[in-house]
Parts: C-alpha cells; sequence; structure tokens
C-alpha cells in the first residue's frame, strides 16, 4: 500500500509517502472481517511458500480463521495486490493471482465437509471460477447459503448466478453482470441482477449507501455517517459483518444495518486487516 495525493493518471508518476505492507485479499479480509465480529470460520485457499504466504495464514490464525484448507504451494509466489490510497480516501488496486490461481477442485472437494457444515459459504473471484463454481455446488446440494461477491468483476455464466443465494457486487461489478444495456439507477439495477436469479441483491455504493433488493422489495439505506481516510477493505467488512449477522438469524435489513455500522468503522482507520471493526464497536456504534 501507498498513500499519495491523488491517483495518477495513465503516464503520470505522482509522489507517495507512508508504504507499508500487510495480509490482506478479498477472501482473507472477509474471513478476518467476520471471525473479528463473532463468527466461526473456515478459510479455503492457497498460499505461496514464501514471506508473504507465511504472513497471511498468521494472520488468518491470529484472528481465530480455520486454516485446515490453506495449502502452501512451493511452485508459485502469494498472491499480491498493489494498492495506491489517495488523500480522499480512494483507492485503485492491481492484483497478481500467484497462489490464489492454484485452488483446484481437489482442493475444495476436501473441504466438502467444511462446506456442508456451514450455514453459509462465503465466495469471491479472486480463486479461479472452476473452483467456486465447485464449492457453490458442494454447498447447494447441502442446503447452505451461499453469497457470491463477484469480484474483481468479470462476466458470469448464468447459471452460475442462478445458484446464488446473496449477490454482493458494487456498481461496477453490477453493472457488468447485467451488460451493455445496465441501468444507470440503482434499484433498476439490483432488480435486474434479482431477476437473473439471487434470492437477494445487494449494491454497494460506497458512501452513497446501499441497494437492497430481496422478496420484500427494493430500497435504498443511506450510510452511517463517517469521516473517510482509507476506503481500502470497507466492502469486505460489510460482506463479513452482513454473514455473520445473517447466520445468526438477523433478516436482511437488520444485517445490512449492521454491517454498514462496521465498514463505516473501518473507513476511518488505515488499511484492510487492522481497520476492521470488533463486535463491541459495532454494538457501540448503534
Amino acid at each position: 500500500m501507498l498513500r499519495c495525493a491523488r491517483l495518477p493518471q495513465p503516464g503520470e508518476t505522482v509522489h507517495g509517502e507512508d508504504f507499508r505492507t500487510a495480509p490482506g485479499g478479498k477472501g482473507a479480509n472477509q474471513a478476518v472481517a467476520a471471525a473479528r465480529l463473532g463468527g466461526r470460520v473456515e478459510f479455503i485457499g492457497c498460499v505461496g511458500d514464501d514471506a508473504f504466504g507465511t504472513e497471511a495464514r498468521t494472520a488468518l490464525e491470529r484472528e481465530g480463521v480455520g486454516t485446515t484448507h490453506l495449502r502452501t504451494r512451493a511452485d508459485v509466489p502469494t498472491g499480491v495486490a498493489m494498492i495506491l490510497v489517495e488523500q480522499s480516501g480512494q483507492n485503485s488496486i492491481a492484483l497478481a493471482a500467484g497462489a490464489n490461481a492454484c485452488l483446484d477442485l481437489a482442493q475444495v472437494d476436501d473441504a466438502a465437509a467444511a462446506i456442508a457444515g456451514a450455514s453459509l459459504l462465503v465466495c469471491q473471484l479472486e480463486s479461479p471460477l472452476d473452483a467456486v463454481r465447485h464449492a457453490i455446488g458442494i454447498a447447494r446440494r447441502h442446503g447452505v447459503l451461499v453469497l457470491l461477491n463477484p469480484a474483481p468483476a468479470q462476466t458470469l455464466p448464468p447459471a452460475l448466478l442462478a445458484e446464488v443465494d446473496i449477490l454482493v457486487p458494487n456498481e461496477s461489478e453490477a453493472a457488468l453482470l447485467v451488460g451493455a444495456d445496465a441501468p444507470r439507477e440503482p434499484t433498476a439495477l439490483a432488480l435486474a441482477l434479482k431477476a437473473q436469479g439471487p434470492d437477494t441483491v445487494i449494491v454497494t455504493l460506497g458512501e452513497d449507501g446501499i441497494c437492497l433488493a430481496d422478496p420484500d422489495g427494493v430500497r435504498l439505506r443511506a450510510a452511517p455517517a463517517a469521516k473517510a481516510v482509507d476506503t481500502t477493505g470497507a466492502g469486505d467488512t460489510f460482506i463479513g459483518a452482513f454473514a455473520v449477522a445473517l447466520q445468526e438469524g438477523q433478516g436482511t435489513d437488520s444485517a445490512a444495518a449492521f454491517a454498514q455500522r462496521a465498514a463505516a468503522l473501518s473507513v476511518a482507520r488505515h488499511g484492510a486487516m487492522a481497520s476492521m471493526p470488533t463486535r463491541d464497536e459495532c454494538e457501540s456504534a448503534r
């Protein structure tokens, strides 16, 4: 991560400061957010046999995340993200998949019992799509709810979206999934995605809050007031918090409100995992 006054334009160099490295990745961030808020979490993925891989495993275990199904690969480096954060708190991110790309169907099969015994499977797209689809298939066969964060953005087969219970994209990811004729209005965008199969769609809108579409209808929810210094990991915090609240039996609106409080707390601090709040902090922010 590198902080700079503003994000550079193509071909432009800007001065930065406060360079640091820290464990992250969408799956790891969401796992830590959920664990820190009281969820019991098992992580399925791959890291490289390098210092970053060791640091990632240690960070997950320190937070109480199960790493039985986190495999270390000796032949590839750990996946990395290069993050620029400007003064407004907005960021720009580029990824190198590394060991993330090594998650295969056999490893998912090895974790089948953990998936089948869960109340919720949370997936992202930093792992190979075939592995994600395989995990979702296992979850569906055992009646386990599936939450998909379709990031990094890519087009997805309609059959996959039909197997997702809860879809949580941001605006650009949602527009890509809907296609060339995607509406700009968030409520229409959420409804267009819901029509593709998910029972619940939550389009995250940054400082403008969220748009939630479920069997009770579609509605906009404003974001809690927050002074943003770094938005890195805010979406992951939202998803981890929403997952915890949902599996505790909270309704969609209540779970979304809890997740929004968690995300608002995270943007007021620097970093991704480092910024994620505890349960007490979220409860105090009511």
